[in-house]
């Protein structure tokens, strides 16, 4: 898959003739997409009606325009891009209740191919108007009724036994809305999963936390089991921190700092990651040479584009707009160089968001 193909959808996002059974709408990020294949690989792309890529009979296609008007053709034209292209199908772990009558598909969902994720506690003490992440919705999808306040550890564990068993999920994504105390939710986060492990042995798990102010934490997390770790800032640029995240801004980037530091202790090179959203006002080149000194430090970042969420306060105030795809393109081939030069690749990590991709172009991009 080129990386211009793959940046073009992910901006643009697909058609598709027979629908995505598998997709988000709302939480906590990084998008409203649906979950498809797309050359072999787990892609999250938004599924657009209007989009000059079109996924039908297993193949991406791409708009070539319309026929010629003059001989009575004018219906549009399609070229084979080259990719094999389907929808994920629906997992069969979704129709499935706990014995306390919580539907599965509201604890836990599946991202991508095959990875099953989960927010412990969909609740945070960020989300008030003026405090609130503006590219997230992580309150949103439970005032819906699409999920519970908090999983329960056992409940997780039932979960990741049928995703396993039923539909081959390969990995664990834990995260959590951030809560009042010292340790920010690691330690309810530590709980789930250990008890994921005891259910499934040897399944990879990633969790992800807002730096805690007790470290720590971390240390807890690793201890029960956890395989990777992600610490997410979102941008490196304290500017667009206080506008984008005035919550999140108030823990510095020191801070940030610290907790990734201690975390590659932790868990190692190449273990831990942080999400770089591009597409927030920052400039390109400082997110590159600020995605360089990560991957020194043995943290992966983890690049996506921003693409709106409903219900969000960048929807609903901002009206803010996705990059440009060249300037996406731009920015996942410079950074992906850089990893490669260190041998920071996504399939290097365990478990998480890197390890999956399909939120980004950075593995089309050979990181």
């Amino acid at each position: 898959m080129s990386l211009d193909t793959r940046v073009a959808v992910a901006i643009r996002g697909v058609r598709t003739a027979t629908g995505v059974p598998v997709n988000r709408r709302g939480g906590a990020g990084p998008s409203d997409d649906g979950h498809l294949r797309l050359g072999g690989r787990g892609a999250a792309l938004p599924i657009d009606p209007t989009s000059p890529y079109l996924v039908r009979d297993g193949r991406l296609l791409r708009s070539a325009g319309c026929g010629d008007p003059g001989t009575g053709d004018a219906e549009e034209v399609w070229v084979d891009t080259g990719l094999e292209a389907e929808a994920v199908a629906r997992p069969r772990f979704y129709d499935l209740v706990t014995a306390d009558g919580v539907r599965y598909d509201q604890l836990a969902r599946l991202h991508g191919a095959d990875v099953l994720a989960t927010t412990v506690v969909q609740t945070c003490i960020r989300y008030a108007e003026d405090q609130r992440c503006r590219f997230c919705s992580i309150e949103e999808s439970l005032r819906a009724g699409a999920t519970t306040a908090v999983k329960r550890p056992e409940q997780l564990a039932e979960v990741a036994e049928a995703a396993v068993r039923l539909d081959g999920v390969r990995q664990v994504v834990m995260t959590t809305g951030t809560s009042n105390g010292r340790d920010r939710g690691a330690r309810h986060v530590a709980r789930c999963v250990r008890a994921v492990k005891e259910a499934v042995p040897g399944l990879p798990v990633q969790v992800q936390v807002e730096p805690p102010e007790d470290l720590g934490a971390l240390a807890e997390l690793r201890d029960a089991g956890a395989d990777s770790l992600g610490i997410h800032v979102e941008s490196l640029d304290d500017d667009v921190r206080r506008r984008w995240m005035p919550g999140k801004a108030t823990v510095s980037l020191e801070r940030y700092r610290e907790a990734w530091a201690e975390g590659v202790r932790l868990f190692g090179r190449n273990q831990v990651s942080t999400y770089l959203i591009l597409g927030l006002g920052e400039d390109r080149d400082e997110l590159v040479a600020g995605a360089a000194e990560l991957a020194a430090m043995g943290v992966y970042p983890f690049v996506v584009p921003f693409r709106p969420i409903a219900g969000t306060l960048a929807v609903d105030v901002d009206g803010a707009r996705p990059p440009a795809p060249e300037v996406l393109a731009d920015v996942t081939a410079r950074v992906a160089a850089d990893l490669r030069s260190r041998g920071m690749l996504s399939s290097g990590q365990k478990a998480g968001c890197a390890a999956c991709g399909a939120c980004s172009a950075l593995q089309a991009a050979g990181a």
